[in-house]
């Protein structure tokens, strides 16, 4: 086909579908609702336009050439495509269709699987890009565009960036099954006699809040080792190489360890997660949804709870 069809617009295509259809210019004219002699003369601009005879005219009515039926072929295909892209536009714009991009801490997966079976449920067209990482680094990729929200854990810097409030929870602190002492409950100063695996990275999120809570009761932590990769350090605790200390996700999380679980004596060691993204940019119709979704289905979440960093 010459190459100067690429400059036909989908009006012409649509007629020249419906008069190689139909075989006369009377019943594609009747078919389209409109006059007989522009249509006629749509033809003949296309055929003009291409430089080729796309009918050979008879009494009866029309028969396409090669050049024709060619056209025909290709003409379907296209105003087949140009529908299928009008739709799909049109469902992205409405949130139907799209791709939602998503980053959660490594401590909050547990956050963000039942939201997005719900999602998909409501929007099962919708693809997704998901990643895990600190919450430090999710702030970094909203940033780069990669991601455009992300489920963190506090205390962490959010000044350029929208919250909305999800959860506090307790943490707990961890030992071996093996270990025999506290039964109960167990104080900052008694968990100083244990070697400490703290999760997390150095000066982020959970291993920094845990840092701030023995200085503020002016106590040393016994540090031995840190661990970023929570399956890990839950082994390295049951095996007795140290004791942790770990919000209440991760023992629902991770279960099947030899783990003694003992609650902490002072009730104000706790941490909140959010969902948050950047302030003043755009989001995308899904972002929004979403965003939307978990306000209204997670307990204790509304308007009230959403801030701007």
């Amino acid at each position: 086909m010459d190459w100067r069809c690429f400059y036909l617009d989908i009006k012409q295509l649509r007629y020249f579908i419906v008069i190689a259809e139909e075989k006369k210019i009377s019943a594609a004219a009747k078919k389209l609702h409109m006059a007989q002699p522009p249509l006629s003369q749509q033809l003949k601009n296309l055929e003009q336009d291409l430089g080729v005879e796309l009918v050979i005219r008879h009494q009866k009515g029309l028969e396409l050439t090669e050049a024709g039926n060619n056209l025909y072929k290709h003409a379907l295909q296209m105003v087949k495509y140009m529908e299928e892209s009008r739709m799909e536009v049109k469902e992205v714009s409405e949130g139907v269709r799209g791709k939602l991009s998503i980053g959660v801490n490594t401590l909050s997966s547990e956050l963000l699987a039942p939201q997005l079976r719900k999602f998909s449920e409501r929007y099962p067209l919708m693809t997704y890009k998901i990643q895990q990482n600190e919450s430090a680094q999710l702030c970094k990729l909203i940033k780069e565009r990669t991601i455009e929200l992300a489920i963190v854990r506090f205390p962490l810097a959010l000044e350029d960036f929208s919250i909305l409030h999800l959860k506090q929870e307790p943490f707990f602190f961890v030992s071996s099954a093996q270990d025999a002492r506290y039964a109960n409950t167990i104080s900052f100063e008694e968990m100083q006699a244990y070697p400490m695996i703290l999760p997390s990275t150095g000066g982020l999120g959970v291993y920094h809040l845990i840092l701030e809570e023995f200085a503020r009761r002016k106590l040393e932590i016994n540090l031995l080792s840190e661990c970023s990769d929570i399956p890990l350090l839950l082994e390295l605790v049951s095996s007795g190489f140290g004791a942790t200390i770990v919000p209440e996700v991760v023992l629902k999380m991770h279960k099947g360890h030899a783990l003694k679980v003992t609650r902490i004596a002072e009730p104000n060691l706790s941490a909140g997660s959010g969902l948050i993204w950047l302030k003043d940019h755009y989001l995308s119709v899904a972002a929004r949804n979403f965003i939307e979704q978990l306000r209204a289905s997670t307990p204790g979440v509304g308007q009230a709870n959403e801030q701007n960093a």
